[in-house]
């Protein structure tokens, strides 16, 4: 490992202490405005040529102006602590313990965050510049509508990169892409009536009961399919009726349906019409709206297909070359994510995307969420002789 071929002990030792200063400041989704104005000053100080942050309330440093344009992304919005009492080690005190860094946001992913600024800022020192625009992005709102936070970014302030790094976790595997996500919302029609006479109505609950079973059927058939396979899950049901005592006029369950690479938008489309095929129901793609800590409103529908990157695309083989020359090997496998991530948008609009980050993606949004400490370390230098070698 050449690690202190760009990251000298004490530049170490300022990243890991500005990843827990970033774990310390609370930034649940749709309060990020701190953390957001922190990393806006941070980027200043660190000589970013260019800092500003969109009506969305995302941040985005620049440096350099070159032709070529790489983005690294890594959003600072976290899930919520509901168990603060249960931790180990309070989740916003950003203890480290025998080389782990814990806290919310430790692994998922203000990790990947700091390591991508300070790499920004080790790569202007070294002179890794030339002919090359280097854009930091620090987005919000993603746990809830991952994509929208970069799409609104694209328009607003008006650049294209050529390539992309997400900094979600992977363990600082080179990730060539994940699968993807249809959020969708079913609702059965019934006709109420009193409960005394259940038979002078149709009970959208009963309606909804054999699409559940269906559903469960059609993952069980997933789950026969190699990996990386689909899968279905029923995440959410309720009903309306006029009261206790009335048969329910309507029913609604919403699915969380991941798409393997290969699967196909219409696939999936006749895969829910089958679920509700003779029943008094419909479908659609769940919509979400939701308001950022500016002010503006979000309306997020979430289909988006799978995706993955070659790997033989000339950033799989930069991402080989800065891999050998900061970790003095080859990469040794792949990764690729289960989960859904903010490259839909780049990907959607056919800019060539990988992935790398520091930490374990199992452990994000678990209790005693914890990060290795050499892995951000190792993170930021990777991401350095990524720019110097892209």
């Amino acid at each position: 490992m050449v690690t202190d071929k760009f990251i000298t002990p004490q530049i170490q030792q300022e990243l890991i202490e500005f990843t827990r200063e970033l774990i310390r400041i609370r930034s649940f989704s749709g309060q990020e405005e701190k953390v957001i104005r922190f990393i806006s000053q941070k980027m200043k100080s660190l000589g970013y040529d260019e800092v500003n942050i969109d009506a969305m309330g995302n941040v985005l440093g620049r440096i350099g102006n070159g032709e070529k344009i790489l983005q690294f992304d890594s959003h600072v919005d976290t899930v919520t602590v509901n168990d603060e009492n249960e931790w180990d080690l309070p989740p916003f005190k950003a203890d480290v313990v025998d080389g782990q860094l814990f806290g919310r946001g430790s692994v998922d992913m203000k990790s990947g965050a700091a390591s991508s600024i300070y790499a920004g800022a080790l790569a202007k020192q070294s002179g890794f510049l030339s002919g090359k625009t280097i854009y930091v992005s620090c987005s919000v709102f993603e746990e809830d509508c991952d994509g929208e936070n970069l799409k609104n970014l694209y328009q607003e302030l008006n650049f294209k990169p050529d390539y992309v790094v997400i900094c979600e976790p992977s363990e600082n595997k080179i990730t060539l892409g994940h699968k993807g996500k249809a959020q969708v919302c079913i609702r059965t029609h019934g006709v109420s009536a009193h409960g005394s006479a259940p038979e002078k109505g149709v009970n959208a609950v009963y309606e909804m009961a054999e699409i559940i079973q269906r559903i469960e059927k059609t993952n069980a058939s997933l789950m026969q399919q190699p990996e990386p396979r689909g899968t279905l899950a029923l995440s959410n049901i309720s009903c309306t009726t006029a009261s206790l005592n009335a048969v329910p006029s309507e029913c609604a369950i919403y699915l969380d349906r991941r798409m393997a690479p290969g699967e196909t938008e219409t696939a999936i489309r006749q895969e829910m019409d089958r679920l509700i095929e003779g029943k008094r129901a419909t479908w659609e793609v769940g919509t979400l709206q939701r308001k950022c800590w500016t002010g503006k409103e979000i309306t997020y529908k979430p289909f988006h297909m799978a995706w993955k990157i070659a790997e033989n695309h000339k950033l799989t083989h930069a991402c080989n070359t800065a891999y050998q020359e900061y970790f003095g090997r080859a990469p040794d496998e792949y990764g690729f994510w289960d989960f859904s991530t903010n490259a839909i948008t780049p990907v959607s609009m056919g800019i060539p995307v990988i992935g790398f980050g520091p930490g374990d993606p199992k452990l994000a949004h678990m209790r005693n969420e914890h990060c290795d400490i050499q892995q951000i370390i190792d993170a930021c230098g990777f991401y350095t002789s990524l720019i110097q070698h892209i």
